[in-house]
This record gives structure tokens, sequence and C-alpha cells, in this order.
């Protein structure tokens, strides 16, 4: 049971702006994800004994030893899917809620699924918090799934946008047969370490193209 922080105090709103100029200087460059950066509050996507934390780079632990990712690695691969506004996002590994509530701020229609019912449970939840919401534009459209990421959501299909939140070897054929055309899939390839991958799919076929190395926890088939 994660027991959250839900008040927005000053110093961490400061703390959001340092965020912000340290991934600027990283290479972050949209405007529009710096600002969903700047604002969104992720001391709420953590347990409260973290959250004087979550505002520093880096991953952090959240339940079933999974994490919240790096608020760079969120922002870069955030970056390498837009625009998203207007689009319909699937995202593979809910964990958290931030990388979905990042893209639901810049305007995305995300649909998100998660392979452990506790965190599925436990985000859902969170991401419904009228205290959340008050942080967004508008009123989000985050849809929330309990599945084995590798099968996706075909009912939901197509998806303008994909995006995978873990390590994973090799894109399975199910989720290309997912992603619409002119679509963008974005996803942490490799094993001990992995390269961030950007596929586009046009007329069927798909192009690939590298952005560095991360460091992701590895996605399980099935559920639990």
């Amino acid at each position: 049971m994660i027991i959250r922080e839900w008040e927005d105090k000053p110093h961490y709103r400061g703390a959001r702006e340092q965020l912000v100029k340290e991934i600027e200087n990283q290479g972050i460059k949209d405007p529009n994800v710096l600002e969903a950066i700047k604002t969104l509050p992720r001391h709420f996507f953590v347990n409260i004994s973290y959250a004087d934390r979550a505002y520093e780079n880096r991953p952090l632990p959240i339940d079933k030893d999974q994490t919240i990712s790096q608020p760079y690695t969120v922002a870069f691969q955030t970056e390498l899917l837009m625009p998203v506004k207007g689009k319909k996002v699937l995202e593979i590994g809910t964990g958290s809620g931030y990388q979905a509530a990042v893209l639901a701020f810049l305007g995305a229609e995300v649909h998100t699924i998660e392979r452990h019912k506790e965190l599925y449970v436990e985000t859902s939840e969170l991401l419904q918090q009228e205290k959340l919401l008050e942080f967004f534009p508008v009123h989000p459209k985050i849809y929330c799934y309990y599945g084995d990421g590798y099968k996706g959501i075909p009912d939901e299909a197509p998806f303008d946008r994909i995006i995978i939140t873990a390590a994973i070897k090799e894109i399975p054929q199910t989720l290309f047969d997912q992603l619409g055309e002119n679509g963008l899939l974005v996803a942490p390839v490799g094993d001990n370490y992995q390269i961030m991958t950007k596929f586009t799919k046009k007329k069927g076929k798909i192009k690939e193209e590298t952005f560095g190395t991360f460091l992701f926890v590895p996605m399980i088939k099935g559920t639990e």
C-alpha cells in the first residue's frame, strides 16, 4: 500500500524548476515536454518516504520491485514520440503512472497496460485523484488496463504512438500490428543494457533509428 504526500509545497515547486534546468542542459529541448515536467508533481507518484527525493534526476523504487523512471529518461522518450497532442498512445508498463500522466498532460489519449495487479489498482486510483487532476490544463484522457504488455490492447488498435517503458529484447509483431500507418514506437531494446530505439511504420514497413544507451528493468510476459 503506497502512502502519498498530497501537498505541493513550495520547495517541491522549486525543485521541479531546478530539475527542468538540469534535463534541459542534458539536451531536452521541446518546451511542451519541459512544461509537463515542471508542472506535474512527481512526488505524488512515489511513496511518501521518497517524496523529498522525487525531483532528483534518477529512478526511484516503487512497489513490485519496479521503478519510476529517471525524469530525463521520461522526457527523452516523450520527446521522441512528439507531437502527441490528439494522438492515441499505447503505453506498455504503467508502473507509477508518471509517464502516462506526462503524455496526457501533452494532450494524448493514453491507453496504458500493467502486468502487476497491485500496481494496476494503485496507479489507476492515483490517476483519478482530484488532487492530481488539478495539475492538468484539461481533464486527462488516461485509460488503464490490467494485462500482458506483449499482447498490447488489440481491441483499441490502431495506435498513433506506442511507448514501452521496460527493457525488451525484441519488439513482438503483435505490437507492430497495433501501430497505425505513420505511427511511432519507442522502446529500450536490449538485454544487459538497452539502446533507445524509435520505429516508424510507413506503408507497412518499419524504419529503425537509435538514440543512445539506457538501463531499464526487464519487460516480462504474462501477468501476476
